[in-house]
């Protein structure tokens, strides 16, 4: 499915590792991903990836395609219902099979209280401070700037990430124009 594509490839993981292996400015633990910050990151920009093609109409034309972004965003939800029913609501397993997720799938949520949910939270973040960005920069804001920011950036928590997007965004706006403009 094209909507895999765009959460593993391009410009999902593959596209976001790829860059921050090649940030000269990360220090090498980072770049080679000794450490990592956790899934909200790495899976909520893949998230916001799939986004961002259903947002730039690359399912124009292609029913099938689009109807694979939305059973893919359909089974994320299901995860998200899953996810919170086994750590919140005390579900069995069982209960969690019977929603519609596979056993496999289950199994993770189980022994990874979070993660699926961690996706969909990194996603609305980053979502979350590109409007921001926009909002406060208005016509200098640049989604090609925003989005050199956010993956030279690298994995960080979501919080470190914020500061990152908020100092960028003073940053062009106290400078205008000017050398600012520039990814970090």
């Amino acid at each position: 499915m094209r909507t895999l594509v765009h959460h593993e490839a391009v410009p999902g993981h593959h596209f976001q590792l790829a860059i921050q292996m090649e940030a000269k400015e990360l220090p090498y633990f980072r770049r080679r991903y000794a450490y990592a910050a956790g899934s909200a990151y790495v899976e909520g920009w893949a998230l916001y990836a799939e986004q961002l093609a259903v947002e730039n109409g690359w399912y124009e034309g292609d029913p099938v395609g689009h109807l694979g972004q939305l059973y893919g965003a359909l089974f994320r939800a299901r995860r998200l219902v899953v996810d919170t029913g086994l750590h919140a609501m005390k579900w069995t397993r069982q209960q969690a099979i019977d929603y519609g997720i596979n056993p496999q799938e289950v199994d993770r949520y189980i022994v990874w209280p979070g993660q699926a949910c961690a996706y969909m939270l990194g996603r609305l973040r980053i979502e979350a401070l590109r409007d921001q960005a926009r909002e406060r920069l208005g016509d200098r804001f640049d989604i090609r700037q925003f989005h050199n920011v956010v993956l030279l950036t690298g994995d960080v928590p979501l919080t470190v990430l914020g500061q990152v997007v908020d100092d960028w965004v003073d940053s062009r706006r106290n400078a205008g124009s000017g050398a600012a403009n520039a990814a970090p």
